[in-house]
């Protein structure tokens, strides 16, 4: 009778230990945002229109100096799944998928699945759908509809039957129709019933919003919350002595019917796309809301942490110059909100973080909060940070960004400068340097490099980033061809 007691009793404390760690881990919901610069109603922008993001960073951490590992869709997306650099998974271009080249590597689907979660993919999450189709519990392909206006859907049939194979249409599109009509009004329905299906089980859902990503398309009532003639013109100034490889064509917007090849753009085409940015990152604020809600409405938001992120920046217009594709500031800063659930201990909000802090580092970050055994991983968890927003945190973040197949621009920030060398890709040899002031701006026009005057803080730069970057390392590697 003794011995059955006692094990009712361990039986009963192990339950509850159990049923505790149950509840101690929470769920995770992460906003992946395409394309998204950190010019929002929280970090300051008088332009943007975005309240539900700025209600979730007054319940949260905003981060002020977050980066990219690069400003490109795919690689960028592999090293947040991965929590790997894309310098250590040898991918840099749009065009190779992750498990093309790495069968094994653990990602955060994968391993939250094995660990009794339900992972939950809708929208744009990977930049290729086929990776990691098996770590997902439910993946949700992202809607491919765009144009809605008969005028843009004929100039399209047009270019087909002119003999232009899959052609890309107009760069911005207004047609007077619900959200629901267009791409991320879809994307934010399926996560609804995402939630509503999943909503008693653990579950990590990425939420991929495809705007403000070109085309700049979004119903007409996001345009019209903005006026146009506001909008200031950026200067079309390129930093003096900068490489002359550091900016991309911007082929990406150029191949998009009628926008002229000429360099740089007009002041009116200028001022309607960045309108057309300006109301798709309006109209993707209002679908976070409608997502938010509903985790309200089901209760859940007392045990979800929240994460809202960009794969990488963006230019509108700045340098003369669109898209992203470089390792200039604009394009490799982000912007990054965390918000714990309202049930966590330590829980902190309505804070604004200056630690350096990279996307590479949320892999170890959910893992550590959700008690999860990681993997190898080159970030580092963020949960010191959470707890203390003025912590003493890393002094360096870096970047990369390979132009063809034998030139590797590396970058490194220490939240007030950026260096870059641009290296042969096999011998490191230095083909060009730039030095660049960001302590009050996010754009530089001077390149500062070899001036005698800033000859200490080259020297120190250079320094932050040979630790990530060695001279004597071997050759970049590389497990695809790089593009322009």
């Amino acid at each position: 009778m003794k011995k059955r007691l006692l094990f009712i009793c361990f039986t009963f404390t192990l339950v509850n230990t159990l049923l505790s760690q149950t509840q101690e881990s929470p769920n995770v919901l992460v906003f992946y945002i395409d394309d998204l610069r950190a010019e929002l109603g929280c970090y300051g922008s008088q332009t943007a229109i975005t309240p539900n993001i700025d209600k979730l960073a007054s319940e949260g951490i905003m981060f002020n100096k977050a980066y990219t590992q690069q400003a490109i869709c795919a690689p960028s997306r592999m090293s947040t799944l991965t929590g790997l650099r894309p310098e250590t998974l040898g991918i840099y271009s749009i065009f190779t998928p992750l498990r093309k080249i790495h069968k094994d590597v653990v990602t955060l689907p994968q391993l939250f699945k094995q660990n009794g979660y339900k992972t939950i993919s809708t929208g744009k999450v990977y930049h290729h759908t086929i990776d990691d189709k098996e770590s997902w519990s439910q993946l949700v392909v992202r809607p491919s509809k765009r144009y809605l206006k008969p005028e843009n859907l004929k100039a399209i049939e047009a270019l087909k039957a002119g003999g232009k194979k899959n052609p890309k249409g107009p760069a911005y599109e207004d047609a007077d129709v619900e959200d629901e009509a267009y791409v991320d009004g879809e994307i934010a329905n399926n996560a609804i019933k995402m939630l509503n299906k999943y909503k008693d089980d653990k579950f990590l859902l990425f939420v991929g919003f495809t705007k403000p990503h070109l085309p700049f398309i979004a119903p007409k009532k996001y345009w019209d919350m903005h006026d146009k003639s506001k909008f200031e013109i950026p200067s079309k100034e390129k930093p003096q002595n900068m490489y002359r490889l550091a900016l991309s064509k911007w082929g990406e917007l150029k191949g998009y019917h009628g926008i002229p090849k000429e360099d740089p753009l007009n002041d009116d085409i200028t001022r309607t796309l960045i309108h057309g940015y300006h109301a798709c990152v309006s109209y993707m604020d209002a679908q976070v809301g409608k997502v938010m809600q509903t985790l309200e409405e089901l209760d859940l938001r007392k045990n979800t942490m929240i994460i809202f992120m960009s794969d990488h920046g963006y230019k509108i217009g700045e340098y003369g110059a669109w898209c992203k594709h470089s390792n200039v500031e604009i394009d490799v800063r982000v912007p990054l909100i965390v918000s714990r659930e309202t049930n966590a201990k330590n829980r902190i909000s309505g804070e604004v973080s200056n630690a350096l802090v990279e996307n590479v580092d949320i892999f170890s970050t959910l893992t550590e909060i959700c008690g999860l055994e990681s993997p190898k991983s080159d970030g580092k968890s963020l949960v010191p940070v959470l707890d203390n927003p003025d912590i003493k945190w890393d002094e360096v973040a870096t970047s990369v960004f390979a132009r063809g197949k034998n030139i590797m621009g590396c970058t490194a920030t220490d939240g007030s400068w950026r260096y870059t060398e641009w290296r042969d890709s096999t011998t490191h040899e230095i083909l060009g340097a730039e030095l660049y002031a960001h302590k009050n701006s996010l754009l530089s026009f001077q390149n500062l490099s070899g001036k005698e005057e800033y000859k200490d803080v080259e020297k120190r730069m250079k320094a932050l980033l040979e630790s990530q970057f060695p001279r004597d390392a071997e050759p970049f590697l590389q497990n695809d061809q790089p593009r322009h």
